[in-house]
């Protein structure tokens, strides 16, 4: 059976309210001792100042004075019972009877001085508690006093009552008290525990952070306890960074690799004359469509939703590479992105995507291109229009297909159109062509929005 909670805030908890338990009833404990012993002192020396007085009624010759014993009657405090025993008789106030032999034998024999031993006054005071007065119990002082006649017992008592009355009086206020100070300390507790606690919580957040792609590594400014994790989790990023690169890396030198030689094949097989029966013709579609389905199962494998690309910085990065290039055609191309929208695709194939499609739009303009970009239902639709003579409608689903050209004037294998329309589904989006307003045509990505 668990005792503790499993969660470190509960533990703590759990085992501060039991420390604080214990440590307020130690302090009851011992404040009650404490209170309870300065109540018997007082009562002691009330007591004993008392059986002074009446040890002074004792005469040398074993007397009791009497006379002045009704003198000092008025001295004693009420409810205080005495006894006097001497071998010449007895004198007592309230009830109190004789210390008995046995009661005296139970109790500590007194120290004398040597130097005193002869002394009537030698014997020191001291305690004793009985059911002397009718049952009750009592706290009283006793001692011997030295008489020609012999030992006389002088003995002096208060009913416990007395001593036990002003220490419960005094206990409601201090369990009270108690209870306040167990009521403050549970407060603090809290407090403590979700100050104390807070960079662990804010160390959660950093990792959601990471996992989300909303950061690249934890803080380093972190408590002490916590550096070490901090290290040791950042460590880890980087080594999943780095492992997460070399396998783009790999997985794109292959793409570029052998998509281009096998639909370059393809398009020379597909000549006339050059494969009568069609047999080259489906090697190589089954060649090319192996190789699509690994390079897509490698590359889908390491696309994350921790990765987050900002769309301006590709969008206008590629913006001013297009310039210089085609600064000889004099078309204009603006960007209009909003700075805060970011995509779930890495930045080297959304840089492929935007940039085989910008600058199909830089070739065929008249005089602007626009880079555009808005999120919509969750995703994010990045639009490139141009105003040149577009693509009919009934041509557009050709001209995403692999190694499709519908112009043969200008340069390259056309593969532009297919490898963006491919990079965008791996990414779970798509690419569709449409009308531009202004006449030309649109590119329309749809892609991930980052978490």
């Amino acid at each position: 059976m668990r005792l503790l909670p499993r969660s470190i805030r509960g533990r703590l908890l759990a085992l501060s309210a039991i420390a604080t338990l214990i440590a307020l009833i130690v302090a009851g404990v011992a404040i009650g001792s404490i209170l309870e012993r300065f109540v018997v002192h007082g009562a002691d020396q009330r007591l004993d100042n008392e059986g002074f007085v009446l040890a002074s009624l004792v005469t040398r010759d074993g007397a009791i004075d009497r006379t002045r014993a009704a003198e000092i009657e008025a001295g004693f405090a009420p409810g205080d019972v005495w006894r006097i025993d001497t071998p010449s008789g007895s004198l007592s106030r309230g009830g109190l009877g004789p210390l008995t032999k046995a009661m005296l034998d139970r109790l500590p024999p007194p120290h004398l001085r040597p130097d005193r031993r002869h002394d009537r006054d030698a014997s020191p005071w001291r305690p004793f508690d009985s059911d002397l007065i009718d049952g009750e119990p009592v706290h009283g002082r006793w001692r011997t006093v030295l008489t020609d006649a012999g030992p006389a017992t002088v003995a002096v008592a208060t009913p416990r009552e007395t001593i036990t009355r002003p220490i419960l009086g005094a206990m409601a206020p201090l369990i009270l008290s108690l209870l306040a100070l167990g009521v403050l300390l549970a407060i603090a507790t809290l407090i403590q525990l979700r100050l104390g606690l807070r960079p662990l919580d804010r160390l959660r957040d950093d990792i959601a952070a990471v996992r989300n792609g909303r950061a690249e590594r934890l803080p380093e400014d972190q408590p002490a306890e916590l550096a070490p994790l901090a290290g040791e989790l950042n460590a880890l990023v980087a080594d999943n960074q780095a492992a997460l690169a070399a396998a783009r890396g790999s997985a794109a030198n292959l793409a570029h690799g052998l998509k281009t030689p096998i639909a370059t094949l393809a398009l020379v097989v597909g000549e006339a004359g050059r494969d009568p029966d069609g047999r080259l013709a489906a090697l190589v579609a089954r060649l090319d469509a192996t190789v699509r389905h690994h390079l897509g199962r490698a590359r889908a494998s390491i696309a994350s939703e921790r990765v987050v690309t900002p769309v301006i910085a590709v969008a206008e990065g590629l913006a001013t590479a297009l310039r210089r290039i085609h600064a000889e055609r004099g078309v204009v191309i603006d960007v209009a992105v909003p700075p805060e929208l970011t995509v779930a695709v890495d930045r080297t194939d959304l840089d492929e995507m935007i940039g085989n499609l910008a600058d199909n739009a830089m070739r065929w303009a008249r005089s602007r291109v626009v880079i555009g970009a808005r999120a919509a239902s969750g995703s994010a639709i990045v639009t490139i229009e141009d105003d040149g003579p577009g693509i009919p409608a009934v041509e557009r689903d050709r001209a995403l297909a692999k190694g499709a050209r519908l112009d043969e004037r200008g340069e390259g294998h056309g593969f532009g159109l297919a490898i963006a329309h491919e990079l965008a589904i791996l990414y779970g989006g798509d690419l569709t062509l449409g009308d531009a307003p202004d006449g030309g045509l649109t590119a329309t990505l749809t892609l991930p929005l980052a978490r």
